[in-house]
């Protein structure tokens, strides 16, 4: 769902007769004082944890018409990307922060007009503001700070929309002519491409555009005409090896919205006492069932899950999360996140109820998830509800690992990979069996040496006899 504009009508009033903001105190920001019927246009919170946000693209230009509900800005938070709409109609008079800047939860972003003949006032009113601003700071004060926003090469050369094939079937998103759904990311590559998303057949959750098609139907005009220059360079098509990521050596980059979020994370995991156990499971049965049903669209990851999500069942313990330091929850629900590296970043999509849900649909569930959070679209409760975690390296050959609890939450399950190994059998001879390792990290607080031996026992039984996962 896509979220609204925040934004405030400011009247040619004095300053002691008007309204206290709506906004609490703790988000300090800076008034536009602007007559006539202007309205300020505030940066959103998008989410519980969001601080700030930054500006991915501005989906209207200054001087556009506005109507109620339609989108003006996509804003990336602290783990998603999302387009935010307008509550008025009007005019989008000025932008005040631009792409690629970020700023703070209720700071204005932006300046909304009623009229065309009001743009100009708003425009002049923003300049005055800010010029008095900047002379009422002392040079000696000000801090420069230098925001590097990378021009993409490719949007020096506009492709002509022409080249790209309308498709032969009217597709869910852009069905009958309507609005064109597409991942945010898609709509600034498109745009930085010269690309008509109306000819753009969309491989996301129902229909929905996201970046690869993009690229995919950009590399189709690629092929249809000379390349020209280096944007030819950055037309690949989607199923191409993914390039080595172009950085220059020596060079301080500042975090992105997702890193920052990351790391905020990882100090508050400091705070928490924590012990790590492992265990040693035989995967031959698991291997086997992931054989048999794999071409039904089921997926390890949902296996692992399933697999956990009824372990944590029998011990609810595992599953609950400590509670200010004096108290813990056991939790109503057991919804596994899965650690799931992006573009930037790190997220942790999350399985509901996974104990609950079948192993076909939770496999279904997932790949949507996926989707969504590589276009950078999930919201908050697909990402933020999750009561244990898994995180898994053994696709890369990962024997073992630790994993840092996430705050808020009992344990964290790191996965390694399935490999050959000898053992002993019961009759004392050698055999071969596939093993993977799994290390449990824990709140100390909440969860006791004995609880997760008991728990990765019941986990093992499940997956060296999987029968139960598939009912």
């Amino acid at each position: 769902m896509s979220h609204l504009l925040q934004s405030t009508f400011i009247p040619t009033t004095p300053t002691t007769l008007r309204r206290c903001s709506v906004f609490p105190t703790t988000h300090l920001r800076k008034t536009h004082v602007v007559e006539s019927k202007i309205r300020e246009i505030f940066m959103p919170a998008l989410s519980s944890t969001m601080t700030e946000g930054k500006i991915v693209i501005w989906v209207k230009s200054e001087g556009d018409k506005l109507a109620k509900g339609e989108s003006v800005v996509v804003v990336e938070s602290d783990k998603a990307d999302m387009d935010v709409e307008s509550f008025y109609d009007g005019y989008l008079a000025n932008i005040i922060v631009p792409e690629g800047s970020s700023a703070s939860v209720g700071s204005t972003i932006a300046l909304l007009a009623e009229s065309e003949d009001e743009i100009s006032l708003a425009k002049s009113k923003t300049l005055t503001t800010v010029s008095s601003s900047s002379q009422e700071t002392p040079p000696a004060t000000v801090t420069e700070e230098v925001s590097p926003v990378a021009s993409p090469v490719a949007a020096a050369v506009s492709l002509s929309s022409d080249a790209v094939k309308i498709a032969s079937a009217i597709h869910p998103a852009s069905e009958g002519g309507k609005r064109v759904v597409a991942s945010p990311y898609a709509k600034k590559l498109a745009k930085e491409l010269g690309l008509d998303l109306r000819g753009v057949v969309g491989s996301g959750p129902n229909g929905r555009i996201v970046a690869k098609d993009v690229e995919a139907a950009a590399a189709a005009v690629s092929d249809g005409a000379a390349p020209i220059g280096v944007a030819a360079a950055a037309l690949k098509p989607s199923g191409s090896a993914p390039a080595a990521p172009v950085v220059d050596l020596g060079t301080t980059v500042p975090f992105t919205t997702m890193q920052n979020a990351v790391s905020r994370n990882m100090v508050e995991s400091l705070a928490v006492p924590t012990f790590r156990v492992g265990y040693t499971i035989t995967t031959n049965a698991l291997d086997s069932l992931y054989k048999k049903i794999k071409s039904k669209g089921v997926t390890m990851t949902a296996l692992l899950a399933k697999a956990t999500a009824l372990a944590l069942a029998k011990h609810p313990v595992v599953n609950s999360s400590c509670r200010g330091g004096k108290s813990f929850t056991y939790n109503s629900s057991i919804n596994i996140a899965v650690a799931v590296a992006i573009d930037g970043g790190l997220i942790t999509p999350v399985l509901q109820d996974a104990d609950k849900v079948d192993l076909y649909s939770l496999s279904r569930k997932w790949k949507e998830l996926v989707d969504k959070a590589r276009a950078k679209q999930l919201q908050p409760h697909e990402y933020t509800t999750g009561t244990f975690t898994l995180s898994n390296l053994g696709m890369f050959g990962v024997d073992r690992f630790d994993a840092i609890l996430p705050p808020g939450t009992g344990a964290i399950m790191a996965v390694g990979a399935s490999q050959p190994t000898l053992v002993g059998t019961k009759d004392g001879r050698i055999g071969v069996k596939n093993q993977m390792q799994v290390n449990v990290t824990a709140d100390h607080r909440v969860i006791y040496g004995a609880d997760l031996a008991s728990f990765l026992q019941t986990l093992a039984q499940i997956i060296e006899d999987p029968k139960d996962l598939t009912l």
